[in-house]
């Protein structure tokens, strides 16, 4: 590690945000304090002591992929923070092996936040089967980036990450948590896995999820308190016909005692599935500094990415779109959601994608759906009749969408287009405070302000910009190239 690298880890160690040399300081200063400073004081204020919250008012717990981009950027502050933020979920873990969407902090108010751990019987007292006994947890998952985060975790500082075991302690349990999702999640029987609830894909309200959604009687408003009101414009969160239809699913699934299984809402999403491939093939790197083959890894991604285009792409809109289970008969086991959600193209990420899927999506990219007069790509089509520029996932821009992007275009080429994406993620981060996620158009700010993975993904693409040579940005790079040589 480098002398700012030590400087910034035992600085942040201790609780302060180091301002470090010109050569990172000077882009981006505004009030005489860099955006590397900015973006490490919003990471230290929402720091618990074991992982980090991504508000504190809005989120006081830690969440599951938040965590996981979090840790990408925590990696050029200290190193071992970001080891233990990814340490700390991990260890949250059922025993079937799917990592829990919320670990609940036991010292914030159980009003703090609505499902509150008691909705998820995760405690001692009625605990659900499987579920830890020492945190209480939600009984759902989220999209599954952490081995992908951990390999990047690991590359900041190899000789710290080996002198700790970092990656010989986390492999068994992310390698347990994927073969959670590809047997016990695979409820279309071709290959990708599903997700059950739309917290469980992450973009909460998208309009891709409306027409599953329909078809579930909202629980009743008197049952739950929406917590998120309180710090949250109501015109920038989902409807209460929307949360009531959430927790009746959350509900169902508890009740059922978390049984897999197709029910009222089952869909196949591919940028869930892309960041399941994504990490599939970050578990090979892994095995592979552990002494092991990564072959097998790296071919079931492969297989998978297979599974992605012949079960979800659709080349008239020229993007992946999701499959609902439970609608049409195909005979791939449910429909296509003719919906344009930005998580049709983030399999851009994928190594192996086939050349013309990958140009369909960098025009799909550019053009009228979402790129036409934006800043940031938003989370669903500009022409769409449910676009709203400011309602969570129905339009409005996220850093993590956009850092993924970046990443997809970057690893098939497109590095001016990169270059530009992650320009704009950055500056807009930093102009908005921040922000949870921000209007595609103007960057004006909604949500919560001081948003721990918008400032983690900046200072990541802050850092792959300004100081290229003081970490590996994932090599190796082109599994392309390097599949016959694992």
């Amino acid at each position: 590690m480098d002398r700012t690298a030590q400087l910034t880890t035992h600085a942040l160690d201790r609780g302060i945000a180091y301002d470090p040399p010109p050569a990172l300081a000077a882009d981006g200063a505004r009030g005489g304090r860099s955006l590397h400073v900015r973006a490490a004081q919003v990471l230290d204020d929402n720091w618990t002591g074991s992982s980090t919250v991504p508000s504190r008012s809005l989120y006081p717990h830690q969440w599951s992929w938040d965590s996981a981009f979090i840790a990408i950027g925590l990696r050029h502050l200290s190193p071992l923070r970001a080891q233990t933020e990814l340490e700390t979920l991990l260890a949250a873990q059922w025993g079937d092996g799917r990592i829990p969407h919320i670990v609940f902090n036991p010292s914030v108010p159980l009003d703090a936040y609505f499902p509150s751990p008691d909705f998820w019987r995760s405690s001692t007292a009625g605990r659900a089967a499987g579920a830890p006994r020492t945190v209480q947890t939600s009984g759902i998952v989220q999209p599954p980036v952490h081995a992908l985060a951990a390999w990047l975790v690991h590359l900041a500082d190899p000789g710290l990450s080996r002198a700790r075991g970092f990656l010989s302690g986390v492999y068994p349990r992310l390698a347990a948590w994927h073969r959670y999702l590809l047997h016990r999640r695979d409820l279309g029987g071709g290959g990708l896995a599903s997700v059950v609830h739309p917290w469980e894909q992450g973009m909460d309200n998208s309009p891709c999820w409306d027409a599953p959604l329909a078809r579930v009687a909202p629980a009743p408003a008197r049952s739950f308190r929406r917590a998120d009101l309180d710090h949250g414009a109501a015109e920038d969160r989902p409807t209460d016909l929307d949360y009531g239809r959430y927790v009746r699913l959350a509900a169902d699934y508890r009740d059922a005692g978390y049984a897999d299984r197709a029910r009222d809402f089952a869909v196949e999403d591919p940028a869930f599935n892309a960041l399941l491939i994504a990490s599939e093939h970050a578990l090979a790197r892994i095995a592979r500094e552990l002494g092991a083959p990564g072959t097998a890894r790296h071919a079931r991604a492969q297989r998978l990415t297979a599974a992605l285009v012949e079960r979800l792409w659709d080349p008239e809109r020229e993007m992946f779109l999701c499959r609902d289970l439970r609608d049409g008969a195909d005979g791939k086991g449910g429909g296509l959601i003719p919906e344009r959600g930005v998580s049709g193209l983030i399999p851009l990420l994928l190594p192996t994608l086939p050349r013309e899927i990958v140009a369909a999506l960098v025009r799909t990219l550019d053009g009228p759906h979402f790129g036409t007069g934006t800043r940031l790509v938003p989370s669903y089509d500009l022409l769409g009749e449910a676009f709203d520029p400011h309602r969570y996932w129905r339009g409005p821009a996220w850093s993590n969408t956009g850092w993924l992007l970046e990443r997809g275009l970057r690893e098939h080429g497109e590095r001016e287009r990169a270059n530009a994406l992650g320009e704009a993620v950055v500056r807009t981060a930093d102009a908005s405070g921040f922000a949870e996620y921000v209007d595609p158009f103007t960057g004006e700010a909604c949500g919560a302000t001081g948003f721990s993975w918008t400032a983690a993904l900046a200072l990541d693409l802050h850092h792959q910009r300004h100081a290229p040579h003081a970490g590996p940005y994932d090599e190796p790079h082109n599994d392309r190239q390097n599949l016959d040589k694992s």
